[in-house]
């Protein structure tokens, strides 16, 4: 799945997401104030029913939705993305590109070193 969602779609997304299985109700009332309609909901939620992001269960003229993709896959997907597009398919440049543009201080580049040591470590085992 190499569909990227909108910001309207990721955000009911998210809620589907923490709530697992819902009914559109469910994800209204977990958002906050001012909620968005129903009929709002309702659209965004059948969009990404065909973009083949979520599918429902039938209970006679309702749905409860249920997302088809995990937030970490997701999550996957667009990180790949970003590096293809605007990293030349390089994490190596993404990440030069972090620790000099983003001015990170020493505890944050420490902390980096050490994640990438322990995946070197882990490699290595």
């Amino acid at each position: 799945m190499e569909k990227e969602l909108t910001k309207a779609e990721e955000q009911i997304m998210d809620f589907l997401w923490e709530l697992e299985k819902a009914f559109v109700k469910d994800i209204i009332k977990a958002m906050p104030e001012p909620r968005p309609a129903y009929t709002t909901v309702s659209t965004i939620i059948r969009i990404l029913e065909k973009k083949g992001f979520v599918s429902y269960e039938s209970f006679g003229k309702t749905h409860r939705y249920y997302p088809l993709i995990s937030k970490e896959e997701y999550s996957e997907q667009c990180t790949r993305s970003l590096v293809h597009r605007y990293f030349s398919n390089s994490v190596g440049n993404l990440v030069s590109f972090f620790t000099k543009k983003e001015n990170l201080s020493l505890e944050e580049l420490e902390e980096l070193q050490n994640l990438i040591n322990e995946e070197i470590n882990k490699k290595k085992s």
